[in-house]
């Protein structure tokens, strides 16, 4: 069992940077407004096997990411804290050991029903350490956020049934295997 500990949107276009909310409303297409919001989308850098921009089922929906492994990327980072909404996560949650290397499939179940699919891990990238180097004004975070980010970086997860998500809300992890 897990906890919520914050439920964010990303609703600026402008940036990826997500903002804390009281509650998600989720659809099956993932949260209306979000920056991520959509059944499909154009494939990128990420997968390989099709040409960039083929639209392609959206298994990025959500991000999630967990109070404990930002405090150990932010302990490998030399800096106080990691904040969810600068690395773009929807969520962030307490409790749920190893996050990050949950398999494909594990089902995150909410207490009224709502249920997300963990499609994975969400691989870090330096978008988030130009973020962190510009709230702590010190040079050079930017490049150490790949390597201490990695595998406790969140998972990425699509929707399975719709609800909402609100702080304070269990998780249930049902495994498959």
């Amino acid at each position: 069992m897990g906890t919520v500990q914050y439920v964010l949107l990303a609703d600026d276009p402008s940036t990826f940077v997500t903002r804390t909310v009281p509650l998600i409303d989720i659809e099956l297409a993932g949260i209306p407004g979000d920056r991520h919001y959509g059944l499909l989308r154009p494939a990128d850098s990420r997968q390989k096997i099709y040409k960039r921009g083929t639209m392609i089922a959206n298994r990025r929906q959500i991000s999630i990411v967990s109070e404990e492994e930002c405090a150990l990327i932010a302990e490998k980072m030399n800096i106080p804290e990691i904040r969810p909404e600068w690395l773009g996560a929807n969520m962030m949650v307490r409790g749920i050991d190893r996050l990050t290397e949950l398999p494909a499939g594990t089902r995150l179940l909410f207490p009224d029903g709502t249920g997300l699919i963990c499609e994975g891990e969400n691989l870090p990238c330096v978008h988030p350490g130009k973020v962190i180097e510009q709230v702590y004004e010190q040079d050079g975070l930017r490049k150490k956020f790949v390597p201490a980010a990695r595998k406790k970086r969140g998972i990425v997860c699509s929707v399975e049934r719709e609800g909402a998500i609100r702080t304070g809300d269990t998780i249930e992890v049902i495994r498959l295997s």
